[in-house]
C-alpha cells in the first residue's frame, strides 16, 4: 500500500475513533437474528402486509423468510430515473424466485441540475440531498425489514439514498444503478454549440437541436459529472454489483444485473451466516477507496461535500485536507469529458471500472480488504466485468490493460501525476480547485477582480461586452446559508469564450460548479461563506487577485492591513427566499453546515 494512503487512513481511523465507536454501538444494538418484523404488533404487522397476495402474507406472517425494502427515486421525466420504471417488477420476481418478499418501501425526490442549471430551482438542489435522506428514514421506519435495496443514480440522489441507509445500518443494502445512456453527440460538440450561442453566433433553435442530440434517450447523461462519480464511488465503495455501474438501461445485461441484485441482498440478511450490514461495510478504508477512484478519474468536485456528508453519517470524519495529501498520491489515470473527449461509454469500453479497480490495486493504490456486495468480501472481485452467456449471467476476468490507452492508462504512464485536486487557501478562506480539465498555461492567473453578487449580472456584463478583458470574477453569497449553494454551471460558456479569445480570467466563489467542472480556473466552495462574513465579501472591484491553482494559492494581493479591516458587505439579494419552494427551506438554509463540513442540515454524530 502507498505509504501517503497508509497514513491519510490511519489518520482518518483516529481522528474518527470515538465519534465511529458511538456510531456503530448503537447500529449494532438494533441488529437481530429473526425477521425484523417477528417483534411486530399484529396490528402493526397486519397494516404492514395488507395490501400484498395471499402467499406473501403466510411468508411475512412466519420467521424464515427476509422481507426487502425497495427505495425508489423513480420518474418519469428525469432521463437517468426512468428505466427504474419496471425494476420493482424485476426485483420481486428475483426475491420470490430466491425465497424472500420484497416491497417498495418509499420513493424519493429525484431533481435534476441539468434542467434546474441557472433556475430558481436550482437553490433547492443541494438541500435535496438531505431531504432523500429523510425520505429514505420515512421509508424504512416501518421496520418491517431485513435488507434494502436502493435504486438512484444522479447529484444528490445516491449520496441522500447512503446517508438514510447508514440511518438504518443494521440492514444490508446493495445499491442498483441504471446506466448511462448510448452515446450522442461528443461532448465537444455540444460545448461548441453552446459557446457559439453565448456570443450569438447560433440561435436557440440550433443550441436545442444539439442538446437534444446530446440528451436524447433514457439513462444519465454520458459526460463524467457527480451522477456518474456516483456511480463510479459505490462500486468502488463495493456498494454495487462488480462492474455493473455504467451498463446502459433497458438491455437484457442491465436487467438481468438488476435481479443479481436482488438475489445478492438476501445472502446478507441476519437470517443467514454472511451477514453484512451496510454501517460496517461503509468503513473508513471505503471512504478512503470513494476518495481515491475520484482522483484517479477526476471526478466530480461535489463530492468534496458529499463524501463527507456520507462519511459522518457512518461516525467517519474526513475532511478537505484528506482529499489534498491524497490527491498528490493518486496518479489520474481516466480521461472522461471535461477531462478528456471520452464519454462513460467509452470509459466501459476501454475497460470501465473492472481494469481501473485491478490497475490501482497491483498499484498499492486502494484498500482491498473491505466488505463488499460481491460474493468475496473484498475489493478483488472487482476485477471482473459481468456478461450474458445465451441467458445466464457470468463474471469474467477483465483485460490484462485497458482497450483504449486514451481513456483509461497504466499507472506507470497516468494522464497525470496526481489527482487534480487541490485545496485553495489564502486570506480569501479555504475552497477546492480541480486542475484535471484546466491546461497548465491557465492554472495560475492574476487579475482584477470583478464582482457580482447574482450570476445573472454576470451573464448581462458578458451580453454587453463589459468583460472583454482579464479579470478574476468573484461571484458572492452563493454558499449553502444565502441561497442553497445552486450551481453557476451557465458562466462556463461566456468564460470559455474570453478564456479562448486570449483573456485571462477565472472563476472565485462560495458556490458551487457544475459537476463536469471545465476547462476555467475556478477556487470554488470557498469557506467561510460571504453569508457569515466570509473574507470573499469583502472583495472590491478592481483588487487585484492572484490564483495559482498548482500551489493551492489564492490571495487578495496588497495592503493586508487594509484588507482585513474592511468590513464585509451585506447580502442585498434576498429575492432567492422565495418562489418556486424556496420558502419552505428557509431552515435548511439556516441550518446547513460549511461547505467544508458537508454543507448538511442533519443531525449527525458529533
Amino acid at each position: 500500500m502507498h505509504p501517503v494512503i497508509e497514513k491519510v487512513t490511519q489518520e482518518v481511523i483516529e481522528r474518527s475513533h470515538k465519534t465511529r465507536s458511538a456510531y456503530l454501538n448503537r447500529i449494532d444494538t438494533f441488529a437481530k437474528k429473526g425477521p425484523v418484523r417477528s417483534g411486530m404488533g399484529c396490528g402493526n404487522l397486519a397494516h404492514g402486509f395488507a395490501a400484498c397476495s395471499a402467499s406473501e402474507k403466510a411468508d411475512l406472517t412466519g420467521d424464515q423468510k427476509a422481507n426487502i425494502a425497495i427505495i425508489t427515486s423513480y420518474n418519469d421525466m428525469l432521463s437517468a430515473h426512468q428505466p427504474y420504471k419496471d425494476a420493482p417488477d424485476l426485483i420481486k420476481s428475483a426475491i420470490r424466485e430466491a425465497g424472500g418478499v420484497a416491497q417498495v418501501a418509499g420513493g424519493v425526490p429525484a431533481m435534476c441540475d441539468g434542467i434546474t442549471q441557472g433556475q430558481p430551482g436550482m437553490e433547492l438542489s443541494l438541500f435535496s440531498r438531505d431531504l432523500i435522506a429523510m425520505a429514505t428514514a420515512i421509508g424504512m421506519s416501518h421496520n418491517m425489514f431485513d435488507g434494502a435495496l436502493y435504486l438512484g443514480v444522479c447529484d444528490k440522489i445516491v449520496p441522500g439514498l447512503l446517508i438514510g441507509a447508514l440511518s438504518f445500518g443494521h440492514l444490508p443494502a446493495v445499491f442498483v444503478p441504471a446506466g448511462p445512456m448510448p452515446s450522442g453527440i461528443t461532448n465537444k460538440e455540444k460545448a461548441r454549440a453552446r459557446q457559439a450561442y453565448a456570443i450569438g453566433k447560433i440561435g436557440r433553435k440550433e443550441l436545442l437541436e444539439a442538446e437534444s442530440a446530446s440528451y436524447h434517450s433514457p439513462g444519465t447523461c454520458t459526460f463524467y459529472g457527480t451522477a456518474n462519480s456516483n456511480q463510479m464511488m459505490m462500486e468502488i465503495m463495493g456498494l454495487h454489483l462488480p462492474g455493473s455501474s455504467f451498463i446502459n438501461p433497458c438491455t437484457p445485461l442491465r436487467d438481468e444485473l438488476t435481479k443479481a441484485a436482488a438475489r445478492q441482498v438476501l445472502k446478507f440478511t441476519a437470517l443467514g451466516d454472511d451477514y453484512r450490514p451496510i454501517a460496517h461495510m461503509i468503513s473508513e478504508k471505503a471512504i478512503i477507496n470513494a476518495v481515491i477512484g475520484l482522483l484517479a478519474t477526476g471526478g466530480s468536485t461535489n463530492h468534496t461535500m458529499h463524501l463527507i456528508a456520507i462519511a459522518r453519517a457512518s461516525g467517519i470524519i474526513l475532511n478537505w485536507d484528506d482529499f489534498d495529501r491524497l490527491s498528490k498520491a493518486i496518479p489520474l489515470i481516466a480521461k472522461i469529458y471535461p477531462n478528456g473527449p471520452a464519454d462513460v461509454n467509452h470509459f466501459q469500453a476501454a475497460g470501465g471500472m473492472g481494469v481501473l479497480i485491478a490497475e490501482l490495486l497491483r498499484n498499492g493504490l486502494l484498500h482491498e480488504d473491505i466488505i463488499t456486495v460481491a460474493d468475496e468480501r473484498g475489493m478483488n472481485s472487482y476485477c471482473q466485468e459481468p456478461k450474458l452467456i445465451g441467458n445466464t449471467l457470468v463474471w469474467e476476468p477483465v483485460p490484462e490493460a485497458a482497450l483504449d490507452p486514451e481513456v483509461l492508462s497504466p499507472v506507470a504512464k497516468p494522464f497525470a501525476t496526481g489527482g487534480g485536486l487541490h485545496v485553495m487557501h489564502g486570506n480569501l478562506g479555504r475552497g477546492i480547485a480541480k486542475l484535471s480539465a484546466v491546461s497548465a498555461d491557465h492554472q495560475i492567473v492574476e487579475a482584477p477582480a470583478v464582482v457580482f453578487d447574482d450570476q445573472a449580472d454576470f451573464l448581462a456584463a458578458f451580453q454587453r461586452g463589459e468583460l472583454e478583458k482579464d479579470f478574476v470574477a468573484v461571484i458572492r453569497f452563493q454558499g449553502p446559508r444565502s441561497n442553497g449553494m445552486p450551481e453557476l454551471h451557465k458562466l462556463t460558456p461566456p468564460l470559455g469564450v474570453l478564456q479562448d479569445k486570449g483573456f485571462k480570467v477565472a472563476l472565485v466563489t462560495d458556490g458551487r460548479m457544475s459537476g463536469a467542472s471545465g476547462k476555467v480556473p475556478s477556487a470554488i466552495h470557498m469557506c467561510p461563506e460571504c453569508e457569515v462574513g466570509g473574507p470573499l465579501a469583502k472583495v472590491q472591484n478592481g483588487d487585484i487577485i492572484a490564483m495559482n491553482l498548482q500551489t493551492g494559492d489564492i490571495n487578495v494581493l496588497g495592503d493586508e492591513a487594509e484588507f482585513n479591516a474592511r468590513i464585509p458587505v451585506p447580502n442585498s439579494a434576498k429575492n432567492h427566499h422565495y418562489g418556486i419552494g424556496r420558502e419552505m427551506f428557509g431552515g435548511f438554509r439556516l441550518g446547513a453546515s460549511s461547505a467544508e463540513t458537508g454543507a448538511s442540515n442533519l443531525f449527525i454524530v458529533d
